[in-house]
């Protein structure tokens, strides 16, 4: 134990640099700025392979940590600021989709995560698919990748909550 002890102080503290921030635009301006450096985030999945969740898991995971940047993943839409949308919007989950957007209180933000939120991606022109995200609720951030690596899930979540 004395010998971890040593090797500590030796060592010192390791730690990665935080990502640099990447220029965005501004979704919206009033929604933005009564945030206050923090977002509560419903994540939503409207019909995807579960290759974005996987990657929002390793974003809110102990490696990336995207919840030192003030963003949380919270379980009721009541309680969110912002929808994090992934897949494309299903037939079975399009009123479920406007359901939980009509219950996120304003000022809300949507985020369409992948390919497949922002055009449908490999899944367009699919039986079961009725379209984009953006043909559903309105859309403030597209984070494009299929799936999105988690750095730029990071980023976009850290554009939104440093304004």
């Amino acid at each position: 134990m004395i010998g971890l002890a040593r090797k500590m102080r030796q060592i010192g503290r390791i730690a990665e640099e935080a990502p640099s921030r990447e220029p965005s635009h501004d979704p919206q301006p009033a929604a933005a700025a009564t945030l206050g450096g923090s977002l509560q985030i419903r994540a939503v999945d409207a019909g995807s392979c579960n290759g974005c969740e996987l990657e929002i898991a390793s974003a809110f995971g102990p490696t990336y940590d995207v919840e030192r940047y003030g963003a949380r993943l919270v379980a009721s839409p009541r309680h969110a600021d912002a929808l994090l949308v992934t897949g494309p919007v299903t037939h079975n989950m399009a009123e479920p989709l406007r359901k939980t957007y009509d219950a996120t209180p304003a000022p809300k933000l949507v985020i369409a995560l992948g390919d497949c939120a922002c055009d449908c991606g490999v899944f367009r022109d699919g039986y079961g698919v009725a379209g984009p995200v953006a043909d559903f609720v309105p859309v403030d951030l597209e984070v494009r990748g299929c799936p999105p690596a988690p750095e730029a899930i990071v980023a976009a979540l850290r554009s939104l909550t440093d304004r």
